[in-house]
């Protein structure tokens, strides 16, 4: 018999760990190769990892709610003899550039490592990530608490902690005894010196929860994991952005009748549906090439002007969540490349089939709230970016036609866009003339153009 070792796979280049939800195999259990082994989730994506061989599940070494790293080894699989592959040699293991830095971080700091600690008595928050490394590097509560974060509300990000331990290590902070004596000194100081008011933010006020009335027919269903994450990014966006919305209505007739006249055509030479969808995004990466200041993100007092165009979709699931896939360099996809992207996207995202790198690296977003028929939306920015597009429904409406003859009432196709921006980087002018810039490109469609 063989042992063969199960590891979290590699995800994408943005994704380094991810939380164990669910063991589909106990130990003791046949498993077959390719057969999913147990179910995983990183802050946007469920998946699934299928074993690479087969036999029998001996070990589990990661329970539910456990956050793991890429490249560690979650599971031992007992094989027949000649089953298992030949061990990976070390240097062959799919681990992250970014996972080899901080072992080589915490291998050159060893020497001013401390046992670890424990954090239950801080009252900031910190990540499993920030924690497990400040418990690797020894880094005391005091410490942690001293640190300056980059993140949001002042967040101490993993960033934050390598930056410090490399100061820490060149002598610019005080070394963990030091703060140590300085955290107990401050402790037997009178009580009098070292207590002062504590006042309560205004942000940690608000978001104080209400008391909710209960009665005997009410039904209490606690939120899924994704519902929570959902819940927890839209009220940070709020918090975070200065939203400000701007609309603007489209004559898109032109669109509705091409569209009709070769769509059939289209499926039957492609073997894909031709949605307005694809369309509408065509348009927009044409606009962010002509107004690059929408396309880039904030990160504290900084603006980082994104080099590539990458479009995120919403797209509504199955149990009622929202996912956003990305759409990599859209602008640089013709009608066909971004029919068969959103296509593809669209259907991995309802069959829970994407992968964790589909949803990273998203420049801006668009959202079709028309699918519901809502006529126009005020969306909530997905963060860092600094705006959202809504694509309302497409209605028959009179309109007035301007003609060389003189102006009639007809009948045309026409939509909203809902631009939402965030006011501390977008101003209207941005805004506005980015929104209304989609809108031309969309009412100037060539009727006939080729797909």
């Amino acid at each position: 018999m063989a042992r063969f070792e199960l590891k979290l796979p590699k995800m994408g280049e943005s994704v380094a760990e991810a939380t164990i939800t669910n063991w589909l195999k106990e130990v003791g259990d046949k498993i077959e190769a390719d057969e999913a082994v147990l179910e995983i989730a990183t802050d946007k994506v469920d998946s699934e990892v299928p074993s690479e061989v087969s036999g029998i599940l001996v070990e589990q070494l990661f329970g539910k709610d456990d956050l793991v790293q890429v490249g560690q080894t979650i599971a031992i699989i007992e094989t027949e003899g000649g089953d298992a592959p030949a061990a990976t040699p070390a240097a062959e293991v799919s681990v992250p550039a970014e996972a080899v830095e901080i072992e080589k971080t915490i291998e050159a700091v060893k020497e001013n490592v401390t046992a670890p600690q424990d954090f239950a008595g801080s009252d900031k928050f910190f990540s499993p990530l920030v924690k497990n490394i400040a418990k690797e590097e020894g880094i005391s509560v005091a410490e942690l608490d001293s640190i300056q974060g980059s993140g949001k509300d002042g967040r101490v990000t993993k960033d934050d902690i390598f930056k410090y331990i490399e100061d820490r290590k060149s002598g610019a902070v005080q070394a963990p005894a030091a703060v140590e004596e300085v955290s107990k000194a401050v402790v037997e100081m009178p009580k009098a010196v070292v207590e002062t008011p504590k006042a309560e933010p205004i942000a940690q006020k608000s978001q104080q929860a209400v008391p909710v009335s209960v009665n005997g027919g009410d039904e209490i269903v606690e939120m899924d994991r994704m519902r929570k994450l959902i819940s927890g990014y839209m009220t940070a966006s709020v918090q975070t952005s200065a939203h400000v919305q701007s609309f603007i209505e489209v004559d898109v007739t032109n669109i509705v009748k091409w569209r009709d006249k070769v769509k059939t055509a289209f499926e039957k030479r492609e073997g894909e549906k031709l949605t307005f969808t694809p369309i509408m995004m065509e348009a927009v990466a044409k606009a962010l090439k002509d107004f690059p200041g929408m396309n880039i993100s904030v990160d504290g007092d900084y603006i980082i002007k994104k080099k590539n165009i990458n479009l995120g979709m919403a797209a509504a699931l199955p149990n009622g969540n929202l996912i956003v896939p990305v759409i990599k360099n859209a602008d640089q996809l013709n009608l066909v490349g971004m029919a068969k992207a959103v296509n593809d996207l669209g259907n991995r995202a309802k069959a829970g089939k994407l992968k964790p790198d589909d949803t990273q690296g998203g420049t801006y977003t668009v959202t079709n709230v028309g699918t519901f028929g809502s006529v126009f939306g005020t969306p909530i920015i997905n963060q860092p970016q600094v705006g959202i597009l809504a694509l309302g429904a497409i209605r028959k409406v009179p309109a007035v036609i301007e003609t060389p003859e003189g102006d009639f009432i007809g009948i045309r196709q026409k939509m909203f866009l809902s631009h939402s921006y965030d006011h501390r980087v977008v101003d209207g002018a941005l805004g506005g003339s980015f929104v209304k810039r989609v809108a031309e490109y969309l009412e100037a469609f060539d009727v006939e153009r080729d797909f």
